[in-house]
Parts: C-alpha cells; sequence; structure tokens
C-alpha cells in the first residue's frame, strides 16, 4: 500500500534549523520528515534508503554542497532505480542565487529562501511534489539567462515535436498554467495534459521545470 503522506528529506548542516523544519512539516497534513542528513554524502545514502518524495536540500553545505549532491542525485544511472519521481526544492539565503541557478540546471525544481513563512515552505513542499516549480517564471528566466550567455541548436527531437506541441511547449516554458494554456491554444485542460506529456516523452524531460531549463539553453524561450 502506498504511503499517503508527503515524505520528505530534510537535508542541512544546521542541526537546529533541520529540527524547526522537522516540526513545521510533522505538524502539516499529508506530509511528513523520513529522515535528515548533514551533508551532501549523507543525503545520497538516505534518498536511496528512504525514498522520500521531497528533499529540501541546502545549497551551502561541508563535504558535498546541495548542488553536488543534486547533480548526482538526477544522473542517469541514479534515476534508473528510482521506483517514483524524486523532486529537489533548493534552500538558500540568497535571492537568485547562481548555484541555486545551477542545482535547477541540475534537476532541483526551485528553491526557496531560509526565512520563508511555515505556510510557503507547506505549499513549496506541494508544489514540487505536483511535478511544478516553486520560482516566479520571471525570476527563474532571470537566474537562466546568466548561466546560458551561449545558447545550443535545440537537438532534433525538438522537430519532432507538432506544431501544437510547440505551442503548448513555449506557453510552459514562459511559466504559464495549464488553464491559462489551454485558453492560448483553444484546447481543453485535459488535451493541455496530454500534450505537456507528450512534450516530456519526446524531450528525455522530467518535468515543467525541465521544459524551462531546455528551453533557455536552446533559446527557445
Amino acid at each position: 500500500m502506498s504511503d499517503p503522506d508527503i515524505r520528505v528529506l530534510l537535508t542541512d548542516d544546521q542541526e537546529l534549523f533541520r529540527a524547526g523544519l522537522a516540526v513545521i512539516i510533522d505538524a502539516s497534513p499529508g506530509m511528513r520528515v523520513v529522515g535528515q542528513a548533514g551533508d551532501g554524502f549523507e543525503a545520497l545514502a538516505q534518498v536511496d534508503d528512504l525514498e522520500p518524495d521531497v528533499v529540501l536540500m541546502d545549497i551551502r553545505m561541508p563535504e558535498m554542497d546541495g548542488v553536488e549532491a543534486t547533480r548526482q542525485l538526477f544522473t542517469p544511472e541514479r534515476a534508473r532505480r528510482r521506483t517514483k519521481p524524486l523532486r529537489v526544492l533548493v534552500l538558500t539565503t540568497f535571492n537568485l542565487d547562481d548555484r541555486a541557478a545551477t542545482a535547477i540546471r541540475h534537476g532541483a525544481s526551485g528553491f526557496l529562501l531560509k526565512d520563508t513563512t511555515p505556510a510557503m515552505l507547506r505549499d513549496a513542499i506541494r508544489t514540487v511534489y505536483a511535478g511544478n516549480a516553486v520560482l516566479a517564471p520571471h525570476d527563474l528566466s532571470t537566474l537562466l539567462d546568466g548561466q546560458f550567455r551561449t545558447r545550443e541548436p535545440a537537438p532534433a527531437a525538438y522537430s519532432d515535436l507538432t506544431e501544437k506541441e510547440q505551442q503548448v511547449f513555449v506557453a510552459v516554458a514562459k511559466g504559464l498554467s495549464n488553464a491559462e494554456i489551454a485558453g492560448l491554444v483553444f484546447a481543453s485542460e485535459s488535451t493541455v495534459k496530454t500534450h505537456v506529456s507528450a512534450i516530456l516523452r519526446k524531450l528525455d524531460l522530467r518535468d515543467r521545470v525541465q521544459i524551462v531549463v531546455f528551453a533557455h539553453e536552446h533559446g527557445l524561450a
């Protein structure tokens, strides 16, 4: 029987900060902390052992930082071993942190400032669990534009998208919701979801966040 709660792993080198997060999360309906790690090495081991749904990942840690841990979590070898999706939500002290941008390129679903409110933390966990980004489209664009000064040509797989799928792709890259895209392309929300699924499959991407990264990487935004 599947676990009805969102399983959360906390990764931060400050034990007191982790303890505070744990109190907030364990008191929230529909989610619970299944483990805690003090650095990236511990996070990798606990993801393998505990199979969390969402990892809250501090960027700046000793031994192995959150950027490298995120990169390793989403290598093809590790991804193939997982039986369910894994989401990483980066924790940082600085807004529009370059390290956070790099973590997003490696597979994180967005970032959250450490001084966020408990309500925003809960909402962010639920958002990334659903496969969406925790970052305003404008901020995400600002972060990624600094990362891709040289654009790579779009791979052949992009040409395999139908005209409608390319329209949906651009809309997703701009941060539009399924409801907004439905009105834009004159289709139902369920049809938009089908198009998004096809885009992810054809481009071998994990989620909507990776569509945004792909778009900026290849100058398609």
